[in-house]
């Protein structure tokens, strides 16, 4: 709802003030489709040549996740920390083999049964599954497992922000592409210097909209929806780093309702539950 309003402002303001001030909406208009074309296609063109597929797959899947509303809001982490909570609380009372059975079929856990949200998402489960995992094998100490939480992070950050480059060279190329489509259309007049000078001004004020729009789709539409995009990965890296601190804090020593406050401080501050509200939560589930 709020990219739509942004780009109702930004395009609003820019247009209604050329109008105002006694601009021609027509010639805009007339040169639209033709530039549109020559700077868009040319831009997509040049996009498929500079990512791989798997790239440009991962920026068509999130430009439809920036338009929605986050997903990740205070009920849903306060829900993520009371299944790691409910899951370390079993370990701690009944051992860390209980909990075996929850790790090896999280799809048949009741614990991961009981949290509908964060339960049914592929990547937080596999990711709590795997070091959970190795917690129960015995095999590694918290700084090697710390070591390999790390790695895998830096690794889903980095395919996190492919499509945020991706969109961030295409914001640079379209205010060239639109200067090609300029240059094009003043090709065009040129060849044309004959006509009278009224029609000359049409061709030669048809020929800068392609600058103009080169401009106003790199600034105005495409850079402020990368910027989107990075802040909504951001958001996403937080919930596993939350889920490492609380683990990690587990296997050094911490209770659970210890370690579920280690994850709880690692949060963004709109997001983040108060100590109270994440108890009565994690009580009421309990």
């Amino acid at each position: 709802m709020f990219v739509i309003i942004g780009y109702v402002v930004c395009l609003g303001c820019i247009f209604g003030v050329y109008i105002v001030h006694g601009g021609n909406i027509s010639v805009i208009l007339k040169a639209l489709p033709f530039e549109i074309i020559t700077i868009l296609g040319g831009a997509l063109g040049a996009f498929v040549v500079n990512n791989q597929p798997k790239v440009i797959k991962a920026t068509l899947a999130a430009l439809p996740m920036a338009l929605k509303g986050s997903k990740y809001t205070k009920d849903r982490y306060m829900e993520l920390m009371a299944m790691l909570y409910d899951i370390l609380q079993k370990a701690r009372k009944e051992g860390l083999m209980a909990i075996e059975k929850d790790v090896e079929a999280p799809h048949e856990s009741e614990i991961f049964k009981k949290y509908p949200t964060v339960g049914s998402d592929h990547h937080v489960i596999e990711f709590t599954t795997d070091y959970l995992r190795m917690m129960v094998s015995g095999n590694l100490n918290s700084h090697e497992i710390e070591a390999l939480m790390d790695s895998e992070i830096d690794t889903h950050h980095q395919e996190a922000h492919a499509p945020v480059a991706a969109l961030a060279r295409l914001a640079g190329a379209l205010p060239a592409f639109g200067i090609v489509a300029a240059v094009l259309g003043v090709v065009n007049t040129m060849g044309s210097v004959g006509q009278p000078p009224s029609v000359l001004g049409g061709m030669i004020g048809s020929a800068l909209v392609g600058t103009f729009l080169g401009i106003l789709l790199a600034y105005g539409v495409v850079e402020p929806l990368g910027g989107l995009v990075e802040q909504k990965t951001e958001d996403a890296a937080k919930e596993l780093l939350c889920i490492k601190s609380t683990l990690l804090a587990s296997m050094q020593g911490y209770n659970p309702a210890t370690a579920i406050e280690f994850g709880r401080k690692v949060l963004f501050s709109d997001v983040r539950p108060s100590f109270s509200e994440l108890e009565g939560h994690v009580k009421g589930k309990k």
